[in-house]
């Protein structure tokens, strides 16, 4: 008995990045036969930009942006860039992270291992940060593939969208901890939905009154559509280093707030 507990008393906690990578690989495991269901994510926002920026972009002669002409289908894309880290940092943040925290209870049986709940929160963002930059990533191929950008600046989509994914893989899994059924996910739908649609992603934001402008400009998805359609124009200004500081913050208030949930649910 005595040799056990001095075992048991010699395991030291993981440090925060071999704990992310082992939760990592563990998703990955998980995934690895399910692989067709990534496509879901990626398909949704590129089949938009076939049917509307494509299709009805034929029907547009002329858009102006940033002071000069573009195709439409130039405007819309960046915008279902951004839509695709959205939609894959959320599945993974809402669906997922219910399931393991409320059915099989993966992360009772995580921390008991020498694993913390800050680990477990931050394995899970990162996992939908990876899931997010995989759609994104492949998003800016087509992209690039169909004469869709424009500017240099572009390299730095990709980090913007994984900045994206970042604040909505920790802000959706704090919402999370709060659901009690599956019922629940009708409230994620009610927002994602109007997310989507009322971002500027395929018009103008100058086309709303000036109140309902203001309320569009301080919504999360709009500052990561409005900072992929800068990058991938070239129309970079001070309105891109403000919707940066704006999902940072994001991110790291939502992270707090997992980390203080998962404390009261499987500590307490």
């Amino acid at each position: 008995m005595t040799m056990s507990m001095s075992g048991a008393d010699a395991v030291s906690p993981l440090g925060s990045g071999q704990a992310v990578r082992l939760l990592l690989l563990r998703n990955y495991m998980s995934y690895r036969r399910a692989w067709p269901l990534f496509l879901t994510g990626f398909l949704e926002p590129f089949l938009y930009l076939l049917s509307i920026g494509i299709g009805v972009g034929a029907l547009v002669d002329s858009f102006s942006y940033g002071g000069r002409e573009i195709d439409y289908a130039t405007f819309v894309a960046p915008g279902m860039l951004a839509v695709s880290a959205f939609n894959g940092a959320l599945m993974d943040s809402t669906f997922n992270v219910f399931f393991k925290l409320r059915y099989t209870k993966l992360y009772d049986q995580i921390l008991a291992t020498p694993m913390t709940t800050t680990d477990v929160a931050r394995g899970e963002i990162a996992w939908g940060q990876l899931r997010g930059g995989i759609y994104a990533g492949g998003f800016l191929l087509v992209m690039l593939a169909m004469g869709l950008i424009e500017s240099w600046w572009a390299v730095l989509a990709l980090p913007a969208v994984l900045l994206l994914g970042f604040a909505f893989s920790a802000v959706c899994m704090a919402a999370t901890t709060w659901m009690k059924s599956f019922q629940d996910f009708d409230k994620i739908t009610l927002v994602q939905l109007p997310l989507f649609l009322f971002s500027a992603t395929f018009f103008p934001i100058d086309t709303y009154s000036s109140p309902v402008r203001w309320i569009v400009e301080c919504t999360p998805l709009y500052r990561g559509v409005v900072l992929c359609r800068e990058l991938t124009t070239g129309a970079v200004s001070w309105e891109s280093a403000v919707s940066v500081v704006y999902l940072l913050l994001m991110g790291l208030t939502g992270l707090w707030v997992v980390r203080r949930r998962l404390d009261t649910l499987l500590l307490t």
